[in-house]
């Protein structure tokens, strides 16, 4: 790797030795002053260079890094820095002090940049033992430091502003580390207390979700014995961030406990005492003998929970009273599961979907206990289940004798040890099962709870399969009943204290003016993180409280934890604490909301606003600030691979617009196994399958992408050597069916290692940035979220965080702490391989996010992922456009227009079909009128018709549309169908997705009933452009042949298609700015001249034949010109002589020009022998194409100054300009030349003539004459044409003869062989018009046809002649 610069350091410590070698292996030369031996020595071990001052090792660096620990060490490195060099303080003084920093060092060393680093190693699963950096600064020092620190970690947060925000972090995760010990050791001492052994609960716990990083990694070394942490140092730390929190008034009333306990702690510490574990002075402290517990013989509860199971009797009937949101799921899961199940709920519409589910449904606790094996209790609390037991037709009544009870309701584990006695008081041999459940509605449902039980052996055994069905965990706990809700009162408190600390630690870090959103993210990769953290955080920045889990579950669960340590005498101060705040929280009104609104406890109290709405970002800035690109293009290593690989990609794309990207690639609208099988026969690198099912419901979706993938496997079982990877295809702006394609496909297809998600789309400005999915909106990066694509009514979202997207679409199934990713920082630094090693490192079934900003990251991650594949690895992968293209190795071509297809001649409108709601497509639409006015007719359909009227009604409304639109498309009119902009939405997304079908369809039988085959079509919106291609076009198959635009593909349909060989340009709703619409229609519009005169003389050169230039009078010579051309296809000129202008008028000019742009050949209108300035400027001004500047009556001089004049106003136009030099002898209109005034052109005048005016052609003198040659015939001097096409040529300038009628057909062969490319022709045709009239007609209209037929007659051969025929 190249040379970078220098960059010095100012003090070492472990992990300065890093950061040095990070740098090195980026290619920096790295220097460093320190005294401290041992650090130096490895420092220089690592290739830095030892500098003798502090001043030296700031010489002449790009970057310097000050380690400080001390306010007063600032003076030690105040030297003479250059004014560019980037100071990058890491420091761990306050942040008060590092803000003045700046100013200290712009004002003293005239240096211009200062930053500040927090450096530390993450110890999540993603960045585990990997540096991260948080840094802030000002815009300018973060965009010049940017390089520098991106190089020495491999995660880097950036707080652009003040500097301090890297203290400040620091300060808000020992916040949470403290608050998490405390609550560690209380949670370990209450399970012990309780009788629960201390490694039982660190195991469940560990697994569950009240773990924290803090529980995981310190409670092994305290129950060993093995923690000595330096408890003043903690303290300390704690103390300067409560006196922080005092001087900005902001309440820490966890941390201020936490501080308190260790506080405490610090005063029975003896650091002489070898025996002095932490473990020892919390047992002083609590006098609760956790190190006996621990040294106690232990067991493995899942080992006890398998031979329970294996052991369990067969359950016939079950009962189940309380069907609440987790109840619900379990008893549904249990129906699924085969066991006939009797529910009961107070809720009376509960009862009636349970009985939809096919359960079966009683009136009270005691009618769901008749003859029942086993009955679950799910309800909230304790007063609930004794209600549910004993009260009014309660269930103990009616339960048969040696019937089981199983209480998963979270409740006390005195209440459940009192309960077992009075049930065992009954006499009816009743058993009791202590069995709380922890995971969330969605693994109720789906049986994949953790459950922790207690009781009998006989009862675990009765129970054994129910709990195994409704279970992913199943912990049995000895210690009999209580015990199971012993180890639930554990996870509860830990889980309640870490929702309250993240609320505390979230809002402190509002108060310290940190970004949340980019807060959050630093946490969940350091020590401060927790299972809850991770996942009740995101509500608090979404502001949103929709209830998961409400506040009062933990009024409750707390409330259990405070009456347990009072019943057994264990101080739980953090505990206590905690369950006041949410008690508050309660109080205010907030219970039933999700229990992370807590935090609005420390909001209402301080005013901040932890919602962290992620910002909008400068799009040139943010990219600028990325590492630099891969330096080696992987395109060529990509198409090397797939041979290698010999996989076929098979992109199942959920609407058309998917092939935005890629070229000569075929696509399949059908996909039969016989179908599937010709496509592998051809051996493709990848073709797509139009799906189409983002117009679908979710299970006919589901059942789709399943029908294909047995049709896929199908299809390559008998085709030998044929394998494939399938792609996803779906929306780069997030919506479509997921996760529930990707399911499907995995149950025909089978597990694969990971689902890889990437919906970068460069073209269409989408850009995944630190796992944030942005929308470029011109110069900005808008969060997807934030978008109205975000507001869709059937697949609408709230999270623009990816991770965070799957959770919210999986509805946490999969969780965003499980979802990993590929960074930027990894692509643009380590290349392919790197991303190679990070897939095949993943565990089996994990869901991966792709970073990428630039067509070379996604080509980087192609090659990578190939390479896995090669290695036996398999994906899955959900994506947009931009990944097929790269996953293929296609190098991109230019857009394709009308000229290169070869339709500019046609003469019907295009087909503009509009069908797409997005804001996007609505302002493009609005624009396209605005420019495209002139050329465009707009048929609006009306939605409310169409989709919400009578069948009348939308039948009258298709009738309407399908009728005008043949009317313009035949008068030659683009034509826009677009559907009325008001958005009509269902109450559920299954019905708004029933409204877009009954839209969509009518669109489509509109387009069927259009008997015009138009020039082009245009359908804009996926949807709409897959129902109409499949549909209202009928075709089967299509290929790919480019794109019309920067992500807006060009198809070219199948055989079987209707309106063959007519280009189909699928135009995503979502791409371009709000004019690309109006720019591909003003591009692919007929247009207005199908050429220019010098175009038709052009072309005439290098095919080496002449054009006519006829010159006309009337209508009817006007139509005899442009009926022969077409029928001959042949490009003319029209020409008006002044003396027919004169008779004729602006009348003349008009039907000129209107012909020219009607025709289905190139032609133009000329402008000829205009003798006076005022008639050219005027003719300039009407609209001709080109004109002749007759100057031959004027001496040389005068002429070339007449000419000069008119050339350049005319050239402003983009107007030819023919001239003529010499003198024609003849009469033309009227206008008369004698012989002895006629002169031929002079060669070396003419070079003069054409290097002083500039004109275009050059109209010869060489013995040809106006009007009719004499008898003895024409005397053309032959030799001077040669030498003036010689001339000509050299020049660029055409030459035309003027005085064709008459001509031999010989003679006129050798002209045009000697350089003539325009013959004026007026004579034989005028008198083929007036011998016409000669002959009596019937009536006006017949003398007209025949007229036009002499003319046409005369014109067509004369086309012929000039070898213009079939050169249009």
């Amino acid at each position: 790797m190249g040379f970078h610069g220098v960059v010095g350091f100012v003090g070492l410590d472990d992990l300065s030795l890093d950061l040095a070698s990070s740098l090195i292996r980026s290619g920096y030369k790295v220097q460093a002053f320190e005294t401290y031996e041992p650090l130096i020595n490895e420092f220089l071990k690592l290739g830095g260079i030892r500098c003798g001052s502090p001043k030296e090792a700031g010489k002449d660096v790009a970057a310097l890094i000050v380690l400080i620990s001390q306010e007063d060490q600032v003076s030690d490195v105040t030297f003479g820095l250059h004014k560019d060099t980037v100071v990058m303080f890491r420091s761990t003084i306050l942040p008060s002090y590092t803000q003045n920093l700046e100013t200290y060092f712009t004002d003293d060393s005239e240096t211009a940049y200062l930053v500040d680093v927090y450096a530390t190693k993450g110890v999540s699963d993603g960045l585990n033992g990997k540096i991260m950096i948080a840094s802030s600064g000002s815009s300018d020092a973060i965009l010049k430091a940017r390089p520098v620190l991106s190089a020495m970690c491999e995660k880097l947060y950036v707080f652009e502003g003040d500097v301090g925000a890297g203290r400040k972090i620091r300060m808000v995760k020992e916040l949470l580390e403290g608050i998490h010990l405390v609550a560690s050791l209380e949670a370990i001492s209450l399970g012990t207390k309780a009788g629960i052994h201390p490694w039982i609960i660190y195991d469940i716990i560990s697994n569950a979700a009240g773990n924290s990083w803090v529980f995981k990694n310190h409670i092994p070394q305290l129950l060993r014995g093995a923690a000595k942490d330096d408890f003043n140092t903690l303290v300390q730390k704690l103390r300067i961030i409560l006196d922080l929190a005092k001087s900005l008034t902001f309440p820490l009333p966890l941390l201020a406990v936490a501080h308190q306990q260790l506080l405490l702690g610090s005063s029975h510490y003896n650091t002489d005492d070898e025996d002095a574990a932490l473990i020892k002075v919390w047992e002083k402290k609590l006098g609760v003998r956790i190190s006996d517990a621990a040294n106690a013989e232990t067991y493995i509860p899942e080992q006890l929970a398998s031979h329970i199971v294996a052991k369990s009797y067969t359950i016939n009937r079950v009962g189940f009273i309380g069907l609440g949101a987790m109840g619900f799921g379990m008893a549904t899961h249990l129906l699924n599961s085969n066991f006939s199940v009797l529910g009961y709920d107070v809720y009376k519409p509960t009862l009636t979907r349970f009985a939809s589910a096919g359960g079966l449904i009683g009136s009270s606790p005691a009618e769901v206990c008749k003859d029942v094996d086993v009955l679950v209790i799910m309800v909230t609390n304790e007063a609930q289940a004794e209600s549910a037991l004993y009260g009014d037709f309660g269930a103990i009544s009616a339960l048969p004798s040696g019937a089981s009870i199983i209480l998963s309701s979270t409740v006390s584990p005195g209440f459940v040890s009192r309960l077992d006695q009075r049930l065992q008081n009954e006499g009816k041999n009743l058993k009791l099962v202590d069995a709380p459940v922890s995971g969330g509605v969605v693994r109720a449902s789906m049986g994949t709870l953790t459950i922790m039980a207690s009781g009998s052996d006989e009862a675990l055994k009765s129970t054994g399969s129910v709990l195994s069905a409704l279970s992913e965990k199943l912990y049995v706990i000895k210690g009999g009943c209580g015990a199971g809700s012993g180890v639930k009162m554990v996870n509860q408190l830990l889980a309640g204290v870490h929702i309250a600390s993240g609320a505390e630690a979230m809002a402190f870090g509002a108060r310290l003016g940190l970004n949340t959103r980019i807060l959050f993210d630093f946490i969940t990769n350091s020590e401060g993180s927790s299972w809850m953290f991770e996942n009740r955080v995101p509500h608090m920045l979404d502001n949103d409280y929709t209830p998961h889990s409400a506040l009062d579950i933990f009024v409750k669960d707390l409330g259990i934890v405070s009456h347990e340590c009072s019943v057994r005498k264990v101080p739980l101060h953090i505990s206590t604490v905690a369950h006041q705040l949410f008690l508050s929280g309660s109080a205010a009104g907030w219970g039933r909301q999700d229990d992370a609104g807590v935090v609005k406890v420390y909001e209402t109290l301080t005013g901040v606003k932890v919602e962290g709405k992620l910002p909008v970002l400068k799009k040139d800035f943010i990219l600028k600030s990325l590492p630099g690109e891969w330096p080696v293009d992987p395109i060529g290593e990509i198409q090397k691979l797939n041979l290698e690989s010999s996989k076929t990609l098979v992109v199942l794309d959920d609407d058309p617009t998917g092939t935005q990207t890629v070229h000569d690639i075929e696509v399949l609208t059908e996909w039969t196994v016989e179908s599937l099988k010709e496509q592998f026969r051809k051996n493709p690198k990848c073709f797509f399958i139009l799906t189409n099912s983002r117009s679908l419901s979710s299970d006919k979706a589901t059942a789709l992408i399943k029908d294909i993938c047995r049709n896929l496997h199908a299809a390559t079982k008998s085709i030998e050597n044929a394998d494939y990877t399938v792609v996803l295809r779906g929306d780069s702006t997030l919506r479509g069916h997921f996760p529930e394609e990707a399911d499907a496909a995995v149950s025909v297809l089978g597990e694969m290692d990971a689902w890889i998600i990437c919906p970068f789309f460069l073209q269409g400005g989408r850009y995944t940035i630190g796992d944030i999915h942005y929308v470029a909106d011109s110069d900005q990066l808008i969060p997807a979220a934030d978008t109205g694509f975000a507001k869709d009514a059937a697949f609408g979202y709230k999270s623009s965080n990816l991770r965070e997207w799957v959770e919210e679409k999986t509805a946490g199934r999969i969780p965003a702490s499980s979802v990993t990713s590929v960074s930027i920082q990894l692509l643009r630094k380590g290349g392919p391989d790197a991303v190679c090693e990070r897939l095949c490192s993943l565990q089996k079934g994990s869901t991966c996010i792709v970073n990428a900003a630039s067509d070379r990251d996604m080509a980087v991650f192609a090659a990578g992922m190939i390479k896995a594949e090669l290695r036996g690895k398999r994906f899955l992968c959900r994506t947009a456009a931009s990944f097929v293209s790269a996953r293929i190795g296609i190098i991109p071509k230019a857009p394709i227009f009308p000229k290169d297809l070869g339709i500019n001649k046609e003469r019907n409108g295009g087909l503009i079909v509009v069908g797409s709601y997005v804001p996007k497509t609505t302002k493009q639409v609005e624009e396209l009128k605005l420019q495209c006015n002139q050329i465009l007719r707009s048929i609006e359909v009306s939605v409310a018709k169409v989709a919400m009227s009578s069948t009348e009604e939308r039948e009258e409304e298709i009738s309407r549309a399908a009728e005008l639109a043949d009317i313009f498309l035949t008068a030659r009119k683009d034509t826009l169908i677009m559907t009325s902009r008001e958005l009509i939405t269902g109450k559920t997304p299954s019905e708004s997705l029933e409204i877009n079908f009954k839209v969509s369809s009518a669109l489509v039988e509109i387009v069927r009933r259009i008997s015009t085959k138009p020039r082009y079509i245009l359908a804009k919106g996926g949807i709409t452009s897959s129902d109409l291609a499949t549909k209202a076009l009928e075709a089967k198959c299509a290929k790919i042949v480019g794109q019309a635009l920067a992500g807006v593909p060009l198809w070219q349909l199948g055989p079987e298609s209707r309106h063959l060989g007519v280009p189909y340009i699928v135009f995503p709703g979502n791409v371009g700015d709000n004019s690309a619409l109006a720019e591909l229609v003003k591009s692919w519009a007929r247009p207005v001249r199908l050429s220019s005169t010098k175009e038709l003389l052009l072309n005439a050169e290098k095919g080496g034949y002449a054009v006519g230039a006829f010159n006309v009078y009337n209508l009817e010579g006007v139509e005899a010109v442009v009926a022969a051309a077409e029928e001959e296809q042949s490009p003319a000129i029209l020409q008006i002589h002044p003396g027919a202008l004169k008779q004729g008028g602006i009348p003349l000019v008009a039907c000129c020009i209107s012909a020219a742009e009607q025709a289905s050949v190139p032609i133009t209108v000329h402008f000829d022998h205009g003798t006076s300035k005022q008639d050219l400027v005027e003719a300039l001004e009407l609209g001709f194409d080109s004109v002749m500047v007759d100057g031959s009556h004027l001496s040389f001089t005068e002429n070339v100054s007449y000419t000069k004049f008119v050339a350049f106003f005319a050239h402003s136009k983009g107007v030819l300009v023919e001239a003529e030099l010499g003198r024609l002898s003849g009469t033309e209109d009227d206008l008369t030349v004698e012989d002895y005034e006629a002169r031929l052109t002079d060669v070396k005048q003419a070079q003069e003539f054409i290097d002083e005016t500039g004109i275009d052609a050059l109209a010869v003198c060489i013995g040809n004459v106006h009007g009719k040659y004499p008898e003895s015939g024409p005397n053309l001097r032959l030799d001077l044409l040669k030498d003036l096409y010689a001339l000509s040529s050299k020049k660029g300038v055409l030459l035309v003869l003027h005085g064709a009628s008459g001509l031999p057909k010989e003679l006129i062969k050798e002209c045009i062989e000697h350089g003539v490319r325009k013959f004026n022709v007026n004579t034989e045709v005028r008198k083929a018009y007036m011998d016409s009239l000669s002959n009596s007609k019937k009536d006006l209209v017949h003398i007209m046809a025949s007229a036009k037929e002499a003319m046409k007659a005369v014109i067509a051969e004369k086309m012929h002649l000039f070898g213009s025929a079939g050169k249009a």
